[in-house]
Formats: structure tokens, sequence, C-alpha cells
């Protein structure tokens, strides 16, 4: 089974995966409004970590002896430092060892240096992805080739994935899985040029949503094989996962729902719906993905599991949402309860689908992750409470 053995995420909620949590359960949001910012003339609203606490816990970390001295690191890389070495804290893991593999999950990276006048101070291979996982792997004296996941909104699910592969091959003991991204001028005028983004708390499924929210976020995973005998109660497994893609735009997903359809039934086969707790949907508060959402649960027959979105509590957290969203959603789990979707009200989908508008408690012990991404990518993930 592959065991979620610790987490943490960095976030405008939190600097610990149990601060997070703790603030979501009692219904805290994560999300600012902003005018004039980046010089960006239309104001957005959006989540961003704290830069002061930020650097003040990336300082310690350098206090520390560690083998990539005199590096310029990024806001994202440090944010994604910082994370990795909360969760390796209560852990026996030796995040220097050779059976450890570093994987990074994220959308964009350091995209700010693609503006000349950003990059001062930074090496030019900084703005490639490969860097960032290279800086943060050695940071920790990781010896192995770090993996990078870029696949739009499901990188971070999809990173999970691929690490348990590695894991199910034999090669790795354990697998450190890091979504990370930061908020930028690039990236907040692309989702405008989409007229995608709302000025208001994004109101996932409503009725009356106006467009999504935009978060940074860094959150860490450490996954490893555990025989089923070995388990422990309480364990999370990452029990089943499955990535497809319909291909239906460049951008615009599915009307029928096809490939999120596809990864439920393949994630979900042999399951029953009254065995899952709650549903973690993608739910961007965006007018198709919601109702491609509530299409394709109704079609893998969840209309009557309860249904919620994270985005109004730390907004589209982009290659960490999938990460992020897995370690809330476990937390709830294991404690026996199914988050309020926040901003939720009034029904804004055809299809009836139960999205939970109150916080409420579960006896089950099981919950699916869904994600849906540009160019028609979608996954579905299967957890399970041992």
């Amino acid at each position: 089974m592959t065991v979620l053995l610790s987490d943490n995420i960095i976030s405008g909620l939190g600097f610990t995966a149990e601060e997070n949590y703790r603030q979501v359960k009692q219904g805290a949001c994560g999300l600012k409004f902003f005018a004039d910012r980046y010089g960006i003339p239309e104001p957005f609203m959006a989540s961003e970590i704290d830069g002061e606490r930020l650097e003040e816990a990336f300082g310690k970390m350098l206090a520390r002896p560690h083998p990539a001295k005199g590096v310029n690191y990024s806001k994202l890389e440090k944010a994604a430092i910082v994370s990795v070495a909360g969760a390796l804290k209560d852990t026996a893991v030796d995040p220097a060892d050779r059976r450890v593999l570093f994987v990074l999950s994220t959308t964009k990276g350091n995209v700010f240096l693609v503006d000349e006048n950003e990059r001062e101070g930074y090496e030019p291979d900084q703005v490639y992805l490969w860097r960032s996982a290279e800086l943060i792997a050695t940071f920790f004296g990781n010896p192995n080739q770090p993996a990078v996941v870029s696949n739009a909104c499901i990188s971070g699910a999809s990173a999970m994935i691929a690490a348990q592969r590695e894991l199910r091959s034999g090669r790795y003991d354990c697998a450190i899985v890091t979504g990370v991204d930061v908020l930028s001028k690039f990236i907040i005028t692309g989702f405008q040029s989409f007229r995608a983004l709302s000025q208001e708390v994004c109101k996932p499924f409503d009725a009356n949503r106006t467009g999504l929210n935009i978060g940074e976020a860094a959150a860490t995973v450490i996954l490893t094989e555990r025989p089923e005998k070995e388990l422990k109660i309480g364990d999370t497994a990452l029990t089943a996962g499955a990535v497809r893609n319909d291909a239906n735009h460049i951008s615009g997903p599915s009307r029928t729902g096809e490939g999120s359809f596809l990864a439920l039934r393949q994630a979900l086969r042999g399951i029953d719906p009254d065995e899952i707790a709650f549903v973690s949907a993608h739910g961007t508060a965006t007018p198709y993905n919601d109702e491609m959402e509530s299409v394709a649960l109704t079609r893998a027959g969840l209309q009557d599991v309860p249904v919620n979105s994270l985005k109004g509590y730390f907004g589209h957290t982009l290659g960490a949402a999938g990460v992020l969203e897995s370690i809330i959603s476990t937390r709830a789990l294991r404690d026996g309860t199914v988050l309020k979707t926040y901003g939720f009200e009034t029904p804004g989908v055809t299809n009836p689908i139960r999205i939970v508008k109150e916080t409420q408690t579960t006896a089950r012990r099981r919950f699916v992750k869904m994600l849906s991404g540009f160019g028609g990518c979608n996954v579905a993930a299967l957890y399970t409470k041992y």
C-alpha cells in the first residue's frame, strides 16, 4: 500500500499541514483583494504566502549545513524547501539517501524570469523547471535526479501517482512529492485574458459564481510502500489513481466530462459508492469546469456522494493543488469530517450532485480526489483510511 507517511503545507493559511487543516475546518479563508499588484490595473482576489514568515523560516534552513551554498533561491524554491523540511521533521527519512526520490510538481515554476528585467541575481537556468527541482533536491543532499511533473492543473495528483509507480517498481523506498506555484504577473494576466478571474471570493458550483481565484502554496507529502500486514490504524493510503485525457480543447473541458468520467471509472473499479465519504472535486468556480464535473460524477454513479471544493479557502494553487487538497482531505478523513464548500449557497449545475454546504461528520473511510486541466487532462485518485 502506498502510505502517506508525512505531510506539510505552506500557504496563506499557515506553515504546517495541521495549521492549514485547522483553519479550513474553522471556516477561514486565505483569499485577499489585490489592487495594482505587479502593475496590473485590473484588481483580483488571490491567496499569498506570508513573505516575511517565509524568509524567517528559510533563514533558519540556511543556518544548517547543506550542499547548495551561494544560490539565490526564488520564492518558489524557498517555499518548496521549507515545505519539504516540515514534512521531514517528524520522520526517520534521510533525504540524502539514494533510495529516496524527489518529485516536483509545478505548472509554471519561476516563470517570472521570462521577463529580462527580473533576472538579475538569478541563474539563467532557474527559469527551467528541472533546475528548480535540482536546487530543491540538492539542498537536502539527495544524489538522485529529481522527477518533474508539469501537466496543467492535474500536476500535483499526477506527481503522486507517478511517485507511487516508482515506489512499486522497487527502485525507491520513499518519495518526497512537492507541489508548488506562486503568484506572478505572467500567471495573473494569463487568467485575466481568459476573463476567468473573479474579484470576489470564488463560489464553486454556485449559481452566482463569477470565476476563479489564484493562490500560491507549497505542499509536500512523503509516500512509502508499506505491506498490508504493517498498516497501522489511521494510516491513509493512495489506493488507486488514473489519468485520462479526452483532448477536448486547449483550455475548455469536455461538455460530456469524458476524460474525468474515464479516470473516475478506472480509479473506482470494484468500489461501491456507498463506501466513499466524499469527493474532493476540482471545483474552480468557472461555469464550464463545475458543469463538466457534475456530468462526470453523475455518469460515474457518484451523484449521491457528498462533494466539496477547497478553492474558496486557498484559491486555485495550480501545481500545488493536487498535493495540497489531498493532504487537507486525508486529514479530514482521519478526523471523520467532510469539509464544507466555502462560498457555496445555491446549486448552479444542471446535474443534482450533493455539494457540501455545511461541514459534517462521516464514518466512511474512503475519499476521491478529482482534478482537470487545460488540454483535456483529468485525474481521479482514491484514498483509504485503515
